[in-house]
């Protein structure tokens, strides 16, 4: 029940980041039922490579909390998180992902890689996949249809 909640907040991050030019994905920190960290795809208007919804949000978490390492969180994410953000869900020791549609092209939580379980590693994150999926995936095919 609270997943749903939480990927609404998410969403709600993605549809900003849209309406920004923006490709519509965003994410969310939650830690102890309160929202620590929010991010959305800034890449264009921060002309930054890195500046995908889960690096923002989690360094917003990490600024918020005081903290790096991010033990106890999930991280609501529309879109199934690419190798550099699982990458650093794992280095910020997140508990738990949720995202909303998977990531045939670049996703890194399952889908191409599975970074964030990958027994290697030195932390392991616990993934949830399809919540909201409906929702995330159409924000994703209408956001690329009207571009083309």
């Amino acid at each position: 029940m609270m997943d749903a909640t939480w990927m609404a907040e998410a969403l709600l991050e993605a549809r900003t980041a849209g309406g920004e030019g923006e490709v519509p994905i965003g994410a969310v920190v939650v830690l102890d039922g309160r929202i620590v960290g929010r991010g959305r795809n800034a890449r264009e208007r921060l002309r930054d490579p890195t500046a995908h919804a889960e690096m923002l949000a989690l360094q917003e978490a990490a600024r918020s909390l005081g903290r790096w390492r991010l033990s106890g969180a999930t991280v609501y994410a529309t879109l199934e998180p690419c190798p550099m953000c699982a990458g650093a869900l794992v280095n910020a020791r997140v508990d738990r992902l949720v995202y909303g549609v998977a990531d045939p092209k670049a996703g890194a939580a399952g889908t191409l890689f599975d970074i964030l379980r990958d027994e290697r590693l030195n932390h392991r994150v616990a993934v949830e996949s399809g919540v909201l999926g409906e929702e995330c995936g159409a924000l994703l095919r209408d956001f690329f249809r009207a571009r083309r």
